[in-house]
Order: structure tokens, then sequence, then C-alpha cells
């Protein structure tokens, strides 16, 4: 790189030296002779290969990069898992349908109860495994505990309190509550409880090692509410803050039992398939009017909606 520049540089000397020579001649004066000193531009030990370039050989750039002395950094394609928290719900509890329905006087009540009596025994085993890490479970306090913590962490997202939410709710189900509230107004308050909170299913899983235990108890409650969301221009697009509803809920609270400093938080809803759909979004649309000229007002025409017209549909 440096004897290019060299040779380049001699040869405009030469050519502007002989310029001066011809008119020193006619003016007959006399200019120092300019010094010349090799320039060295930074060494290159790897040179990437140009793009583009047709009927060349593709080389292994790794190979060439190693025998340059250049170590490439090794890709993992291993994806990152959270300990804290489980990635799902193991086992999770089927509702019975018609629950909150049914008395348990009638035939099909009592046949619910009935298997709800099978099923806990599984549920016995993982609440004996809980209370050898958890001295203070017990599961008459635990529904009504919660019960506060469902209460608390919708609190904390209607004020979009990120630190109290995360340590209301697991990494699990911080995202799922969070998801497309960023630009809405949400208003969310507890009437009233209509029955007591009870523990129904509990199960004390494991995962990546033996001894590593998770403590999920799913908690059903009944209780009265009321839920209204806005848009970015507050306008609502789903519920009431006037009108509650009845919700039956079952939630699955969870805690890393292994940890001495875990606690209870809010891993997820088990929805039943027999549940009935969701509201609506109420959508704001534009109603079409009249074109306005410059200064005027839409105030001063008497304008009038025009109505749709009827239009009869066929099955």
């Amino acid at each position: 790189m440096a004897m290019p520049m060299r040779r380049t540089l001699l040869t405009l000397h030469r050519a502007t030296q002989s310029n001066l020579k011809s008119a020193e001649a006619s003016l007959d004066v006399l200019h120092p002779i300019p010094l010349l000193l090799p320039v060295r531009t930074k060494k290159r030990y790897f040179i990437p290969p140009a793009v583009g370039l047709k009927g060349k050989s593709e080389e292994n750039p790794e190979a060439k990069a190693r025998a340059a002395g250049i170590v490439f950094r090794q890709q993992y394609l291993e994806r990152p898992i959270n300990i804290a928290c489980t990635a799902g719900i193991f086992d999770p509890y089927i509702p019975p349908e018609g629950d909150a329905r049914l008395s348990t006087l009638s035939k099909e009540g009592l046949k619910q109860r009935t298997e709800q009596i099978r099923q806990s025994a599984a549920s016995q085993l993982a609440i004996r495994k809980v209370k050898e890490h958890d001295s203070e479970f017990k599961t008459k306090d635990f529904a009504e505990r919660a019960q506060e913590i469902f209460i608390e962490a919708h609190n904390a997202l209607t004020q979009f309190n990120k630190e109290k939410l995360h340590s209301l709710v697991t990494e699990r189900c911080y995202p799922e509550m969070t998801r497309g509230n960023r630009y809405k107004t949400i208003r969310w308050r507890f009437v009233e409880s209509l029955e007591p909170p009870r523990v129904v299913h509990a199960r004390c899983p494991d995962m990546v090692t033996k001894g590593n235990l998770y403590g999920q108890v799913t908690v059903r409650m009944h209780s009265k509410q009321t839920l209204a969301i806005y848009d970015r221009f507050g306008r609502l697009m789903l519920g009431s803050e006037e009108h509650s509803k009845d919700v039956l809920e079952y939630l699955v609270i969870e805690r890393h039992l292994i940890n001495p400093y875990g606690r209870w938080r809010l891993h997820g809803k088990i929805v039943p398939s027999w549940a009935p759909a969701k509201d609506p979004i109420i959508k704001t649309v534009i109603i079409p009017g009249p074109e306005l000229k410059p200064g005027q007002e839409f105030d001063a025409l008497n304008y009038e909606v025009p109505k749709p017209a009827a239009v009869q549909w066929y099955k």
C-alpha cells in the first residue's frame, strides 16, 4: 500500500519540478526541494469479502479469519428460561359444567360433588408437600389471601404500577395482563363477593430437577365486578363503569417452594370450555357529512343524517 503511494508522489514531484525549472529559467527564482516521507497505512489482518462479485468461488470466512488470528464468537441457539415460575399450568383443573348454577341437592349437583371428592386425593398429597415448605399454608385462609392478591394485582394494572404488578403476578402472567393496554384506560372495581372463595385444586410439580418444586393452587372465586375499557381518544370500547356483572373465575396461584424468599403470585386463569363468549368490542365509526366550504360551519346547515336503506338478508 505504501509503494504505490510513493510512486504517485514521485511522478507528481517530477512533473512539478520540470514545470518549476522552466519557470525558473525565465524568472531566475530558486525554490527549496520538498522532502518526501513514505507513509504507511494501517495493516489489515482480515479483509472482509466483497459483496456482489460473480464468478469467484465462495470461501469460508470463518476459516479465513482463523488463519488471520481472529476467532469468531460462537452463536448459541438456546432459549433462555426463567426458573422463578413455570411456563404453564400443570394438570389444570377442569371445572364442572353448570358450576354456580346447579344446586348440591339436585341429582346432577350430587354427581359433581362426588367427582370432586374423588379428584381431591391428588390435591391432598400436593397440599402436604406445600405445607412441608410453607408452614403457614392453610386452605381456609389461603382462599381469602388469593382473593386479596387478585384485587391488588388488578388495581396495580389500572394504575400502571409495574413494580407492584411484578411482585403480585408471575413472569408468565405479566405479559398476558399487560398486552395491548399501552394506549388504553382501564377502569376496574371489585364490588362484592357472592360466594366465599375456596381452594378446589392443588398440584406440586417439579421442573429441571427432581427437587425443584413449585406449588400451584387453584381457587374458585365467584364475585361481582365492573370493568370499562376506553381507547386513547376516551371512547368506550368494552364494558361499563355503572353496571356490574357476576364473574366466576378459577385463579391459579403459584409459588417457588424451594426459594425461601418466594411468595404466592397470580399465575393465570382457567377458562372452561362451556364458558359464554366475551362481549364484542364497541367500534366507533365516522358518519359521512356534507363537504364544507372555507369559512362555512356545520351548525349553519340543517343537515340530517341519512338512514341506511333496508337490506333483505337471505340464509
